[in-house]
């Protein structure tokens, strides 16, 4: 049974990520911050799932959180902080916390877990568009998106031969944040005339995780945005 651990599953794409996984009969955990919401989610998931509480805020914490974890097939780390963050206001506090998160928590997580990697394991990080792309308040959210391209390059050396790569979506139509959002202004920039769906991101990351060819690469799904 292929073993598939989705770090911040309890909500958004993760989860998503989380019950394709569990729905095609992986064994599958699912990690938040606290015990109860993973055990919460990975009930509503259903199939072979287990919670488990991982909190990337607390990166000296994250080797013991992860110690009953026998092995690793997959490796999805999605966990992100919200919030926006600019010079004009910045938030010294939020922005610790959001890099400790998303570099240190990242990395953490990859060396926690590196002895107990299949032959075949391979990792995929969560970046995002802004990236590329940066909007009023996103100073953080870009730099730290750019950190995710950059640690993926150095990953995939240190872990070789297991693969490392980087997903970094687009705006997501369907998602919680964004469905109910009318007239969003990427849709008539975008050449497919669309925001990108969930379970376009979901295969993605599941294509980065099984391609045996693709390794520190960075992955946009988005639509066509970057082109325009």
């Amino acid at each position: 049974m292929t073993s598939s651990i989705i770090v911040g599953g309890s909500s958004g794409v993760g989860r998503a990520v989380a019950q394709r996984f569990a729905d095609r009969g992986d064994s599958v955990i699912v990690t938040s911050r606290t015990a109860a919401r993973a055990d919460t989610v990975a009930t509503e998931l259903g199939g072979t799932t287990w919670g488990l509480a991982v909190d990337l805020s607390r990166p000296e914490t994250i080797a013991a959180a992860l110690a009953d974890v026998r092995e690793v097939d997959n490796l999805v780390i999605s966990a992100i902080t919200q919030g926006v963050n600019s010079l004009a206001d910045f938030d010294i506090g939020q922005a610790i916390e959001a890099v400790t998160i998303k570099l240190v928590g990242y990395t953490e997580t990859v060396r926690a877990l590196r002895d107990r990697f299949t032959p075949g394991a391979s990792v995929v990080l969560f970046g995002g568009l802004a990236k590329e792309r940066p909007y009023p308040g996103s100073t953080m959210v870009t730099a730290l998106n750019g950190g995710v391209s950059a640690l993926v390059k150095t990953l995939a050396v240190e872990l070789a031969p297991h693969r490392v790569n980087a997903i970094h979506p687009g705006v997501v139509g369907d998602s919680p944040k964004w469905r109910d959002v009318p007239d969003h202004p990427h849709v008539p920039r975008t050449p497919i005339g669309r925001l990108v769906a969930t379970a376009e991101v979901v295969d993605a990351t599941d294509f980065l995780l099984r391609n045996t060819g693709v390794n520190a690469h960075d992955l946009f799904v988005e639509g066509g945005l970057l082109v325009t």
